[in-house]
């Protein structure tokens, strides 16, 4: 079937804020004195592991934690670091090459709807996107196929005519899961040899044109 849709990823795909996020734990992990065990702190799931992440830093800083000190400095650094964020390498290009190919545009992502628009929104990429499946409109996340399903539903078409594009091992697993083929590429703290399920791999959405990417895709199909 012929592509109609691309569903792209957001935290780590369109945008790198995976960084600000663990830049922003760092250096409070750091102000106590403390590291942080960068090796075991991305999820291997979607959703939100604030609570979690809180719970680690205040058990090995002590009693006089503050929390709420704590995330609102965290807070206003990550948000200083994104006024100037903008999308990933090549993906600006994909976006207007995709529009110029009659390509309809989805989102699909664990994350909440507000953030997700925010981001596009403040970038100007927002009316780019014809659908935004997000995190808080569904039970599960991923590697629960349920944003991906709701974003095929709110496009209207079946998994054959879409792609997925993605940068971790667990959205990959979403997707494929939803019936989709998906375009990995890893963000810079996810390894290579994990995303074995992607239909096809890449290190930066700079490396090819999305015409002949797409091209390859339905070749092999």
């Amino acid at each position: 079937m012929v592509i109609k849709a691309l569903i792209f990823d957001f935290d780590g795909l369109l945008m790198d804020t995976e960084t600000t996020l663990l830049d922003s734990w760092r250096a409070e992990w750091t102000r106590h004195g403390l590291r942080l065990d960068e090796s075991t702190f991305f999820a291997d799931h979607g959703g939100d592991t604030t609570d979690d992440q809180y719970a680690l830093l205040a058990a090995a800083a002590g009693p006089g934690f503050d929390r709420a000190a704590s995330h609102a400095r965290r807070t206003a650094y990550r948000n200083e670091r994104h006024r100037s964020l903008g999308l990933t390498a090549g993906m600006a290009d994909w976006l207007r090459e995709a529009e110029g190919l009659g390509l309809r545009l989805a989102v699909a992502s664990s994350s909440r709807r507000e953030w997700v628009a925010g981001h596009l929104a403040r970038t100007g990429d927002l009316a780019r996107f014809e659908v935004l499946a997000c995190g808080d409109e569904v039970a599960g996340h991923k590697p629960d196929p349920a944003v991906y399903r709701l974003a095929l539903d709110r496009l209207g078409l079946p998994p054959e005519a879409a792609v997925a594009f993605e940068d971790t091992p667990h959205g990959v697993s979403a997707a494929v899961a939803a019936g989709l083929r998906c375009v990995a590429i890893p963000n810079l703290y996810a390894h290579n040899a994990r995303f074995g399920q992607a239909t096809k791999l890449l290190q930066s959405a700079a490396d090819c044109t999305l015409a002949t990417l797409l091209a390859d895709l339905e070749a092999a199909t």
